[in-house]
């Protein structure tokens, strides 16, 4: 840190840095600390809890946002075991979001990402409408260099604790079926944060893009394009003309695009932060970035680097009209941490993304 570089600490004169747990490891006290709204301040250190960042007002989990914090959707998102997420962006006075035609939105210094995931309808009477929050994961920007953080939250929903070792929450849940279901939710250590949001091996942001953006938002009580309400706020600079930016159709809405662009984009969502030429897994020679137009680099008549138990013995990622050959539904359909793919981020099988990728591999025509 830059001895020149002032940063506010928000009122604390010291934090305990705690790895805390909400199941079997539940922290210890937590020291009371009064929540402090960011205005124009920095976080120069990581706060032990998440109510000390003051991002929302009230009852913590009713995730009310405070000044500067903005609520934002995207139209295409990464499975997550079926959580519903919340999303925010913090960004203090006079900071703004650069537009980007491909990748992330550039962010300046202090700019955090807050996730929220939640889940809803927990119990056999749906009039309850219980709802539980088991994690909330921040990306601070701090002096061009991004830091992922994890919360747990703790079952009396008052406050969420810093965890940098991962941990495991079981969960019930209603299942799009109706039924209620159980799993074991498991909240992701540092390393694998790190791993799934490496860009040219640096930590970023990998689903705030201006094409998962370009969508509308209800902004208080306005209904209006993201892009265009960031613009309005002095928020967002560098974009011109909306009617150039690319829209991400959204995956399960018919009326957004054809099978196949659906597709593409819950590929880019759930696989393209590792499977691209900067990310992660650039090795693999798979790309399934939304606008990759290169059939083989999708994976179409592609045999894996590696094959083994991940494979299944099947010769290609996807072969055009049989989806039960093709080693993509056979990864998407596993729950095997050999085998499943995405290898992080989920511990159940996303049925309908499932038959969504085997109606796209089904539809194609065999070039063979």
């Amino acid at each position: 840190m830059k001895a020149s570089k002032a940063y506010l600490f928000l009122g604390l004169t010291s934090l305990l840095f705690v790895a805390c747990a909400e199941d079997k490891n539940i922290p210890p006290k937590a020291r009371k600390v009064s929540s402090t709204i960011l205005q124009n301040s920095t976080v120069s250190q990581e706060l032990e809890q998440l109510s000390a960042y003051g991002f929302f007002k009230g009852e913590l989990s009713k995730l009310e946002p405070e000044t500067n914090v903005y609520p934002y959707d995207i139209n295409t998102p990464l499975f997550s075991n079926y959580a519903l997420k919340e999303r925010f962006v913090y960004l203090p006075d006079a900071t703004k979001m650069r537009f980007e035609e491909n990748g992330p939105m550039r962010f300046e210094d202090g700019s955090i990402l807050i996730k929220n995931f939640r889940y809803e309808h927990l119990e056999e009477d749906d009039q309850t409408n219980a709802s539980k929050l088991v994690e909330t994961r921040l990306l601070l920007n701090r002096e061009g260099k991004w830091i992922p953080l994890n919360y747990i939250w703790n079952e009396e929903q008052t406050d969420a604790y810093l965890n940098y070792t991962g941990s495991v929450v079981p969960i019930k849940y209603r299942h799009t079926d109706g039924k209620l279901k159980t799993f074991e939710y498991v909240v992701p250590n540092n390393n694998q944060c790190k791993n799934c949001h490496s860009i040219d091996n640096e930590i970023s942001p990998v689903g705030m893009t201006a094409a998962q953006l370009n969508k509308e938002y209800s902004f208080i009580s306005a209904q209006i394009n993201q892009l265009n309400y960031f613009k309005t706020e002095e928020r967002l600079i560098g974009m011109n003309n909306l009617d150039e930016v690319v829209v991400m159709p959204i995956w399960n809405e018919v009326s957004s695009g054809n099978i196949e662009n659906r597709a593409h984009a819950y590929l880019d969502a759930n696989c393209a932060h590792c499977h691209s030429k900067r990310g992660s897994a650039k090795n693999s020679g798979l790309y399934l970035e939304y606008q990759q137009t290169d059939q083989r680099a999708r994976g179409v008549y592609k045999p894996p680097v590696a094959a083994g138990k991940g494979s299944g013995d099947f010769q290609y990622g996807i072969v055009p009209g049989k989806a039960e050959e093709s080693i993509f539904t056979y990864r998407m359909a596993s729950v095997d941490p050999a085998i499943r793919m995405p290898e992080l981020g989920r511990s159940v099988v996303h049925q309908e993304g499932l038959e969504l990728i085997k109606a796209y591999i089904n539809q194609m025509q065999s070039s063979n």
